[in-house]
């Protein structure tokens, strides 16, 4: 039990449940049972929370907390209570807390080793209508109504400031200051000198002067009252408040009116707590009663018992909220600091060991771009298999351990279907599922700021080496062609990066338009910044395939289906005559299968030639080129995207090929005019993969599996079936759906 315990229950109470996101109240709970609290003291603080509470919520989510190796505990409730007001009672040997401590926490920018007063100079020739009238052009619009007191009660012998007014705009007041002759009380009323005069810092409605009749969260006042006047003035100086007037009160204490800029009372409550919070943090004890929008402050240009109320300096510090709050939060993050080469250059830190040999390490980035077409999903079910059984990876060995898979395209069924088709396909026994973790996300997605930590907190215990997600336009936040906006896109990789200590992978499309003459890193749709952010790009471009290297692989895909065949059939002939040379050429293979194999055999591996050509010439053939930060560059790697999986071309007949990208359009434009029976077999040769895909299932096709397969209406697909000619159909079930299967004399690829 931590040294919170005491009085957490205290903590809380400067908690607003109401003000904080989801995680932050779940926070709060894991918190309280960590420390031995229970479900009831949660629920009970809960229940302030009154649009959100839920009645026996907090008992079900109580009991989902089991603990971690990094608990949420008591300390997340402190510091979310001293950002909420709490001041801790700092003590040093008995003595409480004063100039000469040093106060350690966040938000702490002074330091007592060289801070020092800066004194403040009272004005000689000083024009009372003149201070006013600067304070008032600062502060207001000319038509904004001005609350000011000049009158008071006198009760059990002090001076109470009345109402006072709120009936008049700054311009009437500025004119007519204008017109007095450094007689204030001739346009005020007067004052009595003993006790000054004051102003409200923020413009009323001229209804009255409460918080409801403030119609601009504008300003806030910051007032010590308890330290040296020069102490004050320094410390709101070098904490660069965003002062817009700073008054000396007469007395013992500087008024500073700050620029907080809210855009509602709620948001100006808020910033206030932000704001005293800091002043304390850095050792300036302010009067926690100012906090009101509607307070009344020190007037400027009066005299309090003897003392003149005068402005001392007017826009100082940052320029605004915004500004400060930046600058105030810049100064005190969480880098760290900067270290000497020299401690180091004799005993390196080790480097994060390889993820994929030679391309990535693990805690690193990588990306994978390309076109449609191009198998990318599927490459990367590919790696996740490769990492998951420690294979390689387009010829790149993979380390071996658990992987995520992010999800965000196919429906939950489709994606278990694809992996298995790919381990089927790569001829992998599935000896390590359990290193595979999939989280479907179709439908569900957010962007990847919210998405990090979500995926952080389910990843946190897993002892995940790599997370793939698939892909990423889904989850992309802001504009992808602004810098500024991609740039925060792709620190959520690094946050995941760092807090899982895994390789993040990530796909993403091509830029639409002509690609050649584009090096690999500039062909990723967007900002350059998608190029440049990852430790590894891996860009895949199309070849363009000659009619004789389509007819070259189609001869080869029959002759290997031949070789294959016989190798089966009649062993002892294959072993015995067929030579190397052979295997590479269809005639000479059919010519062993007529002598090798019955009538009927080879009429019917014959027959299915057709197919298995069709199949070879729907292969499409890609370049894989890439840009490494952390390890020298690789040849150019070719592969076949054989549906569903990339194979490396180890014949080499790729290596020469010009990829697609850097054909001139109007080359494209003539190419695409085919003929209508190389269109005729295109059509042809997409039914037979869907068919071929569903096959794999080994369930009864129906005419809806093969249109949802093929991306077609249910008619298109009959359309196809009949030009095609080598499907039957039948009714079979109580619904009377129609099944396909191959006519006998199929010209189809077998499978087996």
């Amino acid at each position: 039990m931590s040294n919170y315990h005491s009085n957490l229950l205290e903590l809380i109470e400067y908690i607003d449940p109401s003000s904080l996101s989801y995680q932050d109240w779940i926070n709060v709970g894991m918190g309280l049972k960590h420390e031995g609290f229970t479900a009831a003291d949660w629920d009970r603080w809960s229940q302030k929370d009154s649009k959100r509470y839920r009645s026996g919520e907090c008992f079900t989510k109580w009991m989902g907390f089991h603990g971690s190796n990094n608990p949420v505990t008591g300390g997340t409730i402190y510091q979310m209570a001293v950002e909420n007001g709490y001041t801790p009672v700092l003590k040093r040997e008995g003595h409480s807390l004063d100039w000469d401590d040093e106060i350690k926490d966040d938000l702490v920018i002074i330091d007592k080793t060289w801070i020092e007063g800066k004194d403040i100079e009272e004005p000689q020739n000083w024009s009372p209508s003149k201070e006013l009238i600067k304070y008032l052009e600062i502060l207001f619009e000319a038509n904004e109504n001005v609350g000011y007191v000049t009158s008071v009660w006198e009760i059990e012998g002090k001076s109470i400031p009345q109402k006072g007014h709120w009936d008049r705009t700054a311009g009437q007041l500025i004119q007519e200051l204008s017109n007095c002759n450094d007689d204030i009380g001739a346009v005020l009323g007067d004052y009595k000198p003993e006790v000054g005069a004051w102003i409200r810092f923020n413009p009323l409605d001229g209804k009255g002067c409460k918080n409801d009749n403030v119609i601009d969260f504008r300003y806030a006042l910051v007032e010590s009252d308890s330290m040296e006047l020069e102490k004050q003035n320094a410390i709101i100086r070098e904490l660069e408040l965003p002062v817009a007037c700073l008054v000396h009160s007469g007395k013992k204490s500087i008024h500073a009116i700050v620029k907080v800029d809210a855009g509602s009372y709620d948001e100006y409550r808020k910033r206030v707590e932000y704001l005293y919070n800091v002043c304390k943090k850095n050792g300036l004890e302010i009067d926690i009663q100012n906090k009101n929008p509607s307070r009344l402050s020190r007037m400027p240009g009066v005299i309090r018992n003897g003392k003149k109320q005068f402005l001392i300096d007017t826009n100082i510090g940052k320029k605004d909220w915004n500004e400060w709050f930046e600058w105030i939060e810049g100064v005190n993050d969480d880098l760290p600091d900067p270290e000497s080469l020299d401690a180091f250059f004799n005993d390196l830190p080790d480097l994060a060991p390889p993820l994929i040999n030679g391309v990535l390490r693990q805690g690193h980035k990588m990306l994978m771009a390309g076109p449609s077409k191009a198998g990318k999903s599927y490459a990367l079910i590919e790696l996740c298999i490769a990492i998951a059984e420690g294979n390689k990876w387009l010829g790149w060995q993979c380390a071996k351990g658990k992987v995520m898979y992010v999800n965000l395209e196919l429906d939950r069924a489709s994606c278990f279907h694809r992996f298995k088709d790919v381990y089927n396909a790569m001829e992998i026994m599935p000896n390590n599922l359990k290193n595979i973790d999939i989280w479907n996300l179709r439908g569900k997605s957010v962007p990847m700021d919210k998405l990090a930590p979500k995926l952080i907190r389910r990843a946190q215990k897993k002892d995940y080496i790599a997370i793939i997600i698939d892909p990423i336009y889904k989850v992309i936040t802001g504009d992808e062609n602004s810098a500024d906006q991609m740039a925060h896109f792709c620190n959520q990789f690094d946050k995941v990066c760092t807090d899982l200590g895994s390789a993040v992978i990530y796909c993403h499309h091509h830029s639409k338009g002509y690609q050649g003459g584009k090096r690999s890193m500039d062909r990723a749709s967007g900002s350059g910044v998608f190029a440049r952010d990852p430790d590894a790009l891996i860009d895949l471009t199309e070849l363009s395939l000659s009619d004789e290297l389509i007819k070259h692989e189609k001869e080869k895909a029959a002759a290997n289906y031949l070789a294959l065949a016989i190798q089966n059939l009649n062993e002892d002939y294959f072993e015995e005559n067929v030579g190397i040379d052979d295997t590479l050429s269809k005639a000479q293979m059919l010519s062993h299968a007529r002598k090798s194999l019955s009538q009927s055999k080879f009429i019917e591996l014959e027959g299915r030639l057709d197919g298995v050509m069709r199949l070879a010439a729907q292969k499409t053939a890609w370049r894989i080129e890439g840009t490494l930060r952390e390890f020298a560059g690789f040849d150019p790697v070719n592969v076949w995207f054989d549906y569903p999986i990339h194979k490396i071309d180890e014949s080499g007949v790729l290596k020469d090929v010009m990829p697609e990208s850097e054909k001139a359009p109007w080359q494209k434009g003539i190419e695409s005019r085919k003929p209508k029976e190389k269109k005729k077999e295109e059509r042809q040769n997409t039914l037979e993969i869907a068919f071929a895909s569903l096959e794999m299932d080994g369930k009864d096709i129906t005419i809806q599996d093969l249109a949802k397969e093929m991306g077609v209406s249910e008619r298109t697909a009959w359309r196809r079936i009949k030009e095609h000619g080598g499907f039957d159909s039948e009714e079979k079930g109580p619904g009377k759906h129609s099944i396909l299967h191959r006519k006998s004399e199929d010209t189809t690829c077998d499978k087996n």
